[in-house]
């Protein structure tokens, strides 16, 4: 029988690359998960989870409705993967008097005009920012804007839509990028804020590193300093390389955790994961962001501890899980062997058609895990949403098509438009599906021809909803059902 104590609950997104590994953990432990995820209420547990479905663009509400589902229950402790689930998570652990970081700490570190405002009042090498309108585009010159300087939305996560610009030329091209990527339907269906505005600032030349840490009623505990070999010098900021222990002199390495500690606590963050950026140059250690959550995605499995209770060492998630709620080994510290992690940048978005040399690379001594990250889940659901930000942004188009289907309709020398149409839309979809099936590895319990009809039956019925009432957010739910029906149906599970 699950200990009441152990009860954890876990804000995440629906598809995560690190729940695996809290629920291997939590099973190991015994400790009952209860997910608190980014999803349509009104699906009746489509994964099979029991999940808290909540909306994490609105934080306050989403803890009010965890509070109100955890009304008469103990729990334990609170994680969050990710920088939206973290907001609801604070406002929840509030409400439920568990120790967790302050929602202002929070909704600080997500914004990054607030972090640079802290960092600079608190003391803390700071370069010059500002923050400016995406539209109309702002002119540098009149400004005093210097050289080199870079462009950021003001809200988004880690490197997304950050550029570095060393001129007015490649700051106006920056700024339109920018620009672009915050009015993008994708973009926009987050609903995150300041969505109009970017933050310009100084460019930091130097080496970057990352810091991995825990924090415990106001100490922080460094668990990992990560040198990052690749330059990051522009115009982008990919991630690729991280490799631990650093190889950097032990003076800066102190530096640096007396940076991160120094910048947690101006940030006002007392308990739980952080993952923190900085860059070192001659003037010592500047502090790009920090954000109150671990390290994302197959990253974490980089990180290893040691723990005398266990015969293996054991990963960055069971030791989250020992520490949020006070078990045993959560203060072990990292196994002593080298560790790294390649990430490979993606130039363009598109469909992954199938990888090569995969058991050359596995040969390579020292080289523990391959993986590739398409997964069926995100290909067909990632698609389905791209495309309805699409219909949102121009419902007329959808009426204007359906009128012109009708009229084919309605003269039979030309009705076999309509079917052409039809077929064209359904030979599209097979294809893109069949592509996906076979880069994720997986099979499909239906025939791709009869999924491609039931996915353009059951968008038809959305859009021709939609573009009468135009009620958002109905029109999302009912994709949300349209979409856990798909992969149902795909999986052979069409009762999900």
């Amino acid at each position: 029988m699950t200990n009441p104590s152990k009860r954890l609950l876990l804000f995440t997104a629906k598809l995560g690359y690190q729940t695996h590994s809290i629920e291997d953990a939590a099973h190991k432990l015994g400790v009952q998960l209860v997910y608190v995820t980014d999803r349509c209420h009104q699906l009746e547990d489509p994964w099979g989870d029991q999940a808290i479905a909540v909306h994490f663009e609105t934080p306050e509400v989403a803890a009010y409705t965890v509070m109100e589902a955890a009304r008469g229950q103990i729990v334990g402790g609170i994680l969050a993967l990710g920088d939206r689930p973290a907001a609801a998570a604070a406002y929840a652990a509030r409400g439920l008097a568990i120790r967790y970081n302050h929602p202002a700490a929070v909704e600080a570190c997500r914004s990054k005009l607030r972090t640079k405002e802290i960092f600079r009042d608190a003391g803390l090498n700071v370069s010059w920012f500002k923050k400016l309108p995406i539209d109309p585009t702002p002119e540098p010159s009149l400004l005093g804007i210097s050289y080199p300087c870079v462009l950021k939305p003001l809200s988004l996560s880690a490197s997304q839509g950050v550029v570095r610009a060393n001129n007015r030329e490649e700051f106006l091209a920056a700024s339109a990028r920018i620009r672009r990527l915050l009015q993008s339907p994708e973009i926009l269906a987050t609903r995150e804020t300041n969505l109009d505005q970017m933050l310009v600032e100084g460019y930091v030349p130097g080496r970057e590193v990352a810091v991995e840490g825990l924090l415990t009623e106001g100490h922080l505990s460094v668990l990992a300093i990560f040198d990052k070999p690749d330059p990051l010098e522009g115009p982008y900021f990919e991630e690729t390389i991280y490799v631990t222990p650093s190889g950097l002199p032990e003076s800066v390495q102190r530096a640096i955790e007396k940076c991160a500690r120094d910048s947690a606590r101006a940030l006002g963050l007392s308990h739980g994961p952080i993952h923190a950026e900085f860059r070192i140059n001659e003037q010592g250690v500047w502090p790009i962001e920090v954000a109150p959550r671990p390290i994302g995605g197959l990253c974490a499995r980089s990180l290893r501890f040691t723990f005398d209770g266990e015969i293996e060492p054991i990963g960055l998630e069971e030791l989250l899980v020992r520490h949020a709620l006070e078990l045993p080994g959560w203060n072990s510290p990292r196994e002593q062997i080298a560790s790294g992690v390649m990430m490979i940048p993606v130039p363009r978005s598109g469909i992954l058609e199938g990888c090569s040399g995969e058991e050359a690379a596995r040969s390579i001594l020292g080289i523990t895990e391959l993986a590739i990250t398409a997964r069926l889940h995100d290909a067909i659901a990632e698609s389905l949403k791209a495309f309805w930000a699409h219909i949102e942004s121009a419902p007329e188009l959808q009426v204007m098509q359906y009128e012109l289907t009708l009229y084919a309709l309605r003269h039979p020398e030309s009705a076999w438009l309509a079917k052409q149409q039809y077929d064209g839309y359904s030979s599209v979809v097979e294809t893109l599906l069949q592509q996906g099936f076979k880069a994720t590895g997986k099979a499909s319990a239906v025939p791709f021809a009869d999924l491609a009809r039931f996915i353009i039956g059951g968008l038809d019925g959305i859009i021709l909803q939609f573009i009468s009432d135009r009620d958002r957010e109905r029109a999302r739910r009912d994709l949300d059902h349209l979409i856990a029906a798909i992969i149902g149906l795909a999986e052979g599970n069409p009762s999900n």
